[in-house]
This record gives C-alpha cells, structure tokens and sequence, in this order.
C-alpha cells in the first residue's frame, strides 16, 4: 500500500524526482520524492493558488507545505515577507530545507500535526493547498486554528477541488470569517480568500 502524503514517516522507498517551474520572474528548481504530494510536478491546484495570490509582506504561514512548492515560491517572490512552512511529513520537510536552500530562500520549516507547532502565533497571511484525502475533520480544523491566528486584516488562501467539497467548505468559512472570496474557479478547482474573522463568541453561536 502506498503512503498517504499526510503519513509523519512514509515508509516507500525514497525516489527522488525533480521539478521545476516558473513564479514571477523566478525559476523554481525543487527536488521531490515518493510519499510526498505530487511527487515530479506541481500540481495544479498549487499552481491556480500561487497565480491568485498578491503580494505578501509580513509573516506567511503555508499550511502542509510537502516539498515546499508554494512557501519556496511565495518567499522568493515577496522579499519582504517571512515565511513559516509546516507539514507533519518529515520526509517532505526534509525535502523543504533542501528546496529552500537549492532556491536562494530564507524560511522557517517545521513539524506539525496541522498548526499544533505554531499555534498561539499570528500570521498576516495563511495559505494552504489542504490535504483533503486527511478527511474533513482534519483540514476544517485547520481552516478554524487559522481563523484564530491571523493578524487583523489578514487573510486565508486556499485551494479546493470543486467535486471534493468546495462548496461546503464555502459554507463553514463563512461559519469562521465575515469574508470570504472566490478569486478563481477553473480546471474544476476553487481558489478562495477567507478574511475578517468572526470573534469567538460569534462562532460560538453559529456552531
């Protein structure tokens, strides 16, 4: 059986492939491997995500980050930003160090179930391609824990598959933020902007 790429240490046999895309100017090189998502190229969610992003400064948050596509890129895109990659996958975390130092990018990378490792910090901008196959409790989780650590006027960027629930995980963002933007829908994907979070008490009675 195949690892799923949300395993802390996939055990299939390490096979590295590398990839290589363009970001804003910049050529990207990464090294990717088995037991990490989309092993040998970017995928197109990722990709439909980074297209829609703006500009970043502050601190960036990239949520199951695997080899570390969309950090990698938003780093070295946005100079001004400083930027924190998280995955509970120590293979594709492994694979993030090396990609960062292979692009010329400075990030912070660390193991962590969700945001357990970063939780109590806040972030201006928080994106995520969400591990969907984890199931929905997993990555709802991580759309509420983001609501909690984002600085005021931050925002929430993410991308989902329209036939794996994109329009109820519309419906339990606006549960969480007063916002919430499609900023592209195409290829059978969603690439949203969640912002204004909702205070607790708020979310509370919408539970």
């Amino acid at each position: 059986m195949n690892d799923q790429y949300y395993t802390a240490d996939p055990t299939s046999q390490s096979k590295p492939v590398p990839c290589a895309f363009p970001y804003r100017g910049y050529g990207l090189n990464f090294m990717t491997d088995a037991g990490v998502f989309s092993k040998g190229e970017l995928d197109v969610g990722s990709r439909l995500l980074l297209d829609a992003l703006p500009d970043f400064a502050g601190d960036v948050l990239d949520i199951g980050c695997g080899w570390g596509a969309i950090g990698v890129a938003v780093a070295k895109a946005n100079k001004q930003a400083r930027v924190t990659m998280v995955d509970v996958n120590r293979r594709a975390l492994g694979l993030c160090e090396e990609n960062c130092r292979c692009n010329g990018v400075t990030a912070e990378v660390l193991e962590s179930d969700g945001m357990a490792a970063v939780m109590g910090r806040k972030f201006d901008a928080i994106v995520t391609n969400p591990p969907i196959r984890a199931g929905k409790q997993v990555i709802y989780k991580m759309f509420a824990d983001a609501a909690a650590s984002l600085n005021d006027g931050g925002a929430l960027y993410l991308v989902i598959r329209k036939q794996q629930g994109a329009e109820s995980c519309v419906k339990y963002l606006k549960t969480l933020f007063d916002g919430v933007e499609k900023l592209d829908k195409s290829a059978g994907f969603w690439v949203l902007k969640a912002y204004e979070p909702k205070s607790q008490e708020d979310t509370n009675d919408e539970v």
